[in-house]
């Protein structure tokens, strides 16, 4: 520092942007310019295109159709994960009896917390091997408990009807843990003497919640709507490993639409780089958007 601010703020900031620039903001930049080129990914060649791959991508069926799986996962997923999330959070928080003006949690709140959490601790992978065992029409867990009743027992992972929405509840099974975790973290930093003056006037939990939590909860409903709609733009790795998107493209999405265009048999990168252009607007833009749609005054509490 005794030879100035701007010597420590070149040593300590340039490299890692420097870093940043080469193995981040680089590959999208080529990505661009790949998205207009013909090229195969092995070849020597590229050809470029101009716009027509873009153009192709309009006419594309399976782009669409994964496309609108998508959009069932980003309406679908945010909301119940977020909803199941509070609700989780608000009764480890304040679900205990209200003879304590109800402001105090369940009982065993930190062993609920942890097996919440638990899914968290596997990666992406074993989750979905793992369901994939119990919507297994055999020998599946799911299956074996509805035998036990006399309900009829789908080949779910194999059925066009419910293959998506299988791996829909699993997305959701697998992000809602951490949401209980983080809600109830900032639930925690509320006053409890605003719970107890809103229980103590005869407010309902509900009540309580919509009208008290959320809105001091605002913004960490706001990062967390943000975070689950990238999560539901994505989807690969899971739907890879569960049906790579069958039966019959039932449940493709646009990130293994991209994956199999650019490493299947049809082995074209140029196109595949186009779908990952759209997909980065598309991210983009559901970011902006969320942003601004869930912007409101701040409340502040003493």
């Amino acid at each position: 520092m005794k030879h100035g601010k701007y010597p420590l703020i070149v040593t300590f900031l340039v490299p890692p942007l420097l870093l940043y620039g080469i193995f981040v903001i680089s590959p999208y930049l080529q990505a661009f310019q790949i998205s207009t080129t013909d090229w195969l990914g092995y070849s020597a060649e590229a050809n470029s295109v101009g716009l027509a791959n873009f153009e192709r991508l309009l006419n594309d069926d399976r782009v669409w159709n994964a496309l609108k799986n998508n959009a069932w996962l980003l309406a679908v997923v945010p909301v119940v994960t977020i909803g199941l999330g509070l609700f989780f959070a608000t009764m480890l928080s304040m679900g205990g009896r209200k003879g304590r003006a109800g402001v105090t949690g369940v009982r065993g709140t930190s062993v609920y917390r942890m097996v919440y959490f638990f899914p968290q601790v596997l990666s992406v992978v074993i989750i979905a091997l793992l369901w994939k065992e119990v919507y297994h029409p055999n020998s599946g867990l799911l299956n074996g408990a509805l035998r036990v009743v006399g309900l009829p027992t789908p080949a779910w992972l194999g059925d066009p009807r419910f293959a998506f929405w299988c791996v829909l509840a699993v997305m959701v099974w697998a992000n809602v843990g951490f949401y209980v975790v983080l809600f109830g973290a900032a639930m925690s930093a509320i006053p409890r003497d605003i719970y107890e003056a809103v229980m103590l006037d005869g407010a309902s939990r509900w009540t309580t919640l919509r009208k008290i939590t959320i809105p001091l909860l605002w913004d960490t409903v706001q990062v967390a709507w943000i975070y689950l709609a990238i999560a539901a733009l994505d989807g690969f790795i899971l739907i890879q490993q569960m049906t790579n998107g069958g039966p019959n493209f039932s449940s493709d999405v646009i990130g293994l639409r991209m994956y199999e265009t650019a490493f299947g048999s049809e082995s074209k990168f140029g196109y595949a780089s186009a779908i990952g252009v759209v997909l980065f607007f598309l991210t983009l833009s559901v970011a902006v958007l969320a942003l601004r749609a869930a912007k409101r005054d701040r409340i502040e509490y003493s």
